[in-house]
């Protein structure tokens, strides 16, 4: 596993580099990806990975774990399931419709929205719900950028995602066995405020690739503050409004999924603390290492000023 500190943090010549592969990789189609045009961007850039880390040491999580373990119901409930079956998603010709409470509502073809929004490498801490934890470095772009390009309104309260609908192609969403008994297609939901935060980033790939299918290509939410069923997957769907949207776990089982869903090490899971995780790619099988959850997954600097007036308890 590679140590990184903060002035080790994607040096700009690796940088370039894994823009140059996801080009050559052309798995979004025939992608052409903005130059940074600056050393004055590339430098703002670089000071938001700092952001990112919070000025700590952290060690990536070994790709084959962040591809192999994961969460998505919509290829099956085991964690090696995603990486089995999601094959059978294609992405070509994908649509990104963002509609609702803005002046200019928008579709998207992935192909033209990465060459339209300059992209950057975030490296985030990942922490699911289920008390297991990654480090992930993801490429893509501020949710803001997009938004910006629609023109929210001032009814625009909250942000709808919306996973791709599609039984052919993602088997869980046919077997209700299979997909773990969820109500598809599957719903997740920001406040305005949440969404519009710099950390909110949609990604288009991880690990200097673009996005496997199993990781929610070609393009998905990341909230590195929020626990990982907030951060929706294989999104084709985006719409603002002005009521909360209810999202698809809190729909299910309201008393252990909310709305907000961050990491709080002081709110345990109903059936399981939050206080600490383990942190997958770190020793074999008896040799699990496990650290203290941190308030807001380590991001409180940038973002505890959005619950301010939040009782986090009831908020959860």
């Amino acid at each position: 596993m590679q140590k990184l500190t903060e002035n080790q943090v994607t040096p700009e010549e690796i940088f370039y580099q894994r823009r140059k592969i996801i080009q050559e990789l052309g798995a979004l189609g025939a992608m052409s990806l903005l130059p940074i045009s600056s050393q004055a961007e590339s430098q703002t850039n670089r000071q938001l990975h700092f952001v990112a880390q919070e000025k700590n040491e952290l060690i990536l999580t070994p790709e084959s774990k962040v591809t192999g373990y994961n969460n998505f119901y919509e290829f099956g409930v085991a964690k090696d399931s995603p990486a089995k079956y999601a094959s059978s998603l294609k992405t070509e010709g994908w649509a990104l419709q963002v509609e609702g409470e803005v002046d200019k509502p928008m579709t998207f073809d992935i192909e033209s929205l990465i060459k339209r929004l300059p992209l950057e490498e975030r490296i985030y801490r990942f922490r699911c719900v289920e008390a297991w934890s990654m480090v992930i470095p993801w490429i893509g772009f501020e949710l803001n950028k997009l938004l910006a390009l629609v023109q929210p309104n001032s009814r625009a309260k909250y942000v709808a995602f919306e996973t791709l609908y599609n039984p052919e192609m993602m088997p869980g969403q046919k077997n209700p066995f299979f997909g773990g008994g969820l109500d598809y297609p599957y719903v997740e939901g920001l406040t305005i405020e949440e969404a519009m935060n710099p950390l909110t980033i949609l990604s288009v790939g991880l690990y200097g690739k673009t996005l496997p299918p199993q990781n929610g290509a070609p393009i998905r939410l990341v909230v590195p503050w929020k626990y990982g069923f907030k951060n929706i997957k294989s999104i084709v769907k985006i719409k603002l409004t002005e009521q909360r949207p209810l999202n698809t776990w809190q729909a299910i089982a309201p008393n252990e999924y909310g709305f907000y869903a961050n990491v709080n090490p002081n709110v345990a899971h109903p059936r399981w603390s939050q206080a600490s995780e383990r942190v997958i790619g770190a020793g074999g099988l008896f040799d699990v290492k496990r650290q203290p959850t941190l308030m807001f997954n380590g991001y409180g600097e940038q973002v505890a000023h959005l619950y301010k007036d939040l009782d986090l308890r009831v908020n959860f």
